[in-house]
C-alpha cells in the first residue's frame, strides 16, 4: 500500500505533498481568507493557514532545508493580486515528537504581522472532538486531476468525517492514531491530493485539521484522506505562539 503525504513524505503513502483537491470546485474569490500558500520561489509547495497575525499552521512534513515565502490573501497562484501580502518564514516548529507517522503539525513564524483586511483574515482552531458524519471542507492549491494539473485558483471540496474505526479499517496495516481525523468525499476520487498539503479541514468555520496524508490515488475512499486533528495539539500551538 502507497501513502501520499501531500507533499514530500515518501512514507509508504501518497502524501498530500504536493496535493491538489481533486473533485472539487472552484471557491468564491477570497472567501477563505485564512489560506496561505507556501512557495519556495515562485513554485506553491503547501498550504496552511493564519492563526495569528504573524504566524501560519502547516505539516510538518512541508518542513524544507530553505526558505518558504508565504502569501497570504491569494486566489490565483499565478495572478499579482492587490489583495496579497508576501513574508518570508523566519522560523519553522514542527512539532517535536514529529516521526512521519503522526504529530504532522508545524508552525511558522513570519518576518512581519500580516495587515488584516477583507482578503487575510484569521481562523479560530476548532476545540472538542468531530462526531462521525459531520460535514466539512477542505481548500488548497494542489493537483486537480491526480496527474500533476494545478489550477488557476484556490479550490475546496466538501468532506465528510468517518469514524476512527471505520478509518483504521480501510487502511489495514497503516496506524491510524487518536490524533488523526479521517474524512472522504462524496463521491469516489473527491478529496485532496498534492499540494494540498498543510492546508485545513474546516468545520464549523473552525480549523478542525492540517492534511497529511491519503492513499495512492487522490479521493480514494478506500484510503480515506487523513488529516492531524488540531484539537490534540491545542497546548503546544498556545505554548508556541506564547513563547514567540
Amino acid at each position: 500500500m502507497v501513502i501520499n503525504f501531500v507533499l514530500l513524505q515518501l512514507f509508504v503513502l501518497h502524501a498530500a505533498h504536493a496535493t491538489h483537491i481533486v473533485g472539487g470546485r472552484d471557491a468564491t474569490s477570497h472567501s477563505r481568507p485564512y489560506m496561505a500558500s507556501l512557495r519556495i520561489g515562485s513554485l506553491h509547495n503547501c498550504g496552511g493557514i493564519l492563526v495569528r497575525e504573524d504566524f501560519v499552521l502547516t505539516a510538518a512534513h512541508c518542513e524544507i532545508s530553505g526558505t518558504y515565502t508565504v502569501v497570504l490573501g491569494a486566489d490565483s497562484l499565478s495572478g499579482n493580486e492587490a489583495t496579497q501580502q508576501e513574508f518570508t518564514a523566519v522560523k519553522s516548529i514542527p512539532h517535536p515528537n514529529y516521526d512521519r507517522h503522526g504529530n504532522d503539525i508545524m508552525l511558522l513564524k513570519l518576518s512581519g504581522r500580516a495587515q488584516l483586511t477583507e482578503a487575510v483574515q484569521l481562523i479560530s482552531l476548532k476545540a472538542g472532538r468531530l462526531r462521525t458524519g459531520s460535514q466539512c471542507l477542505t481548500a488548497g492549491w494542489g493537483d486537480i486531476g491526480d496527474n500533476q494539473t494545478l489550477p488557476s485558483t484556490l479550490q475546496e471540496v466538501n468532506v465528510t468525517i468517518l469514524s476512527q474505526q471505520t478509518c483504521r479499517r480501510r487502511w489495514g496495516m497503516v496506524p491510524i492514531t487518536g490524533s488523526m481525523v479521517c474524512g472522504v468525499g462524496a463521491r469516489v476520487f473527491q478529496g485532496f491530493c498534492s499540494g494540498d498539503s498543510g492546508g485545513p479541514l474546516i468545520c464549523d468555520g473552525a480549523a478542525a485539521g492540517v492534511v497529511s496524508f491519503s492513499g495512492r490515488r487522490c479521493g480514494d475512499p478506500n484510503t480515506p484522506d487523513v488529516y492531524t486533528r488540531i484539537s490534540s495539539f491545542t497546548k503546544w500551538i498556545t505554548d508556541v505562539l506564547n513563547t514567540n
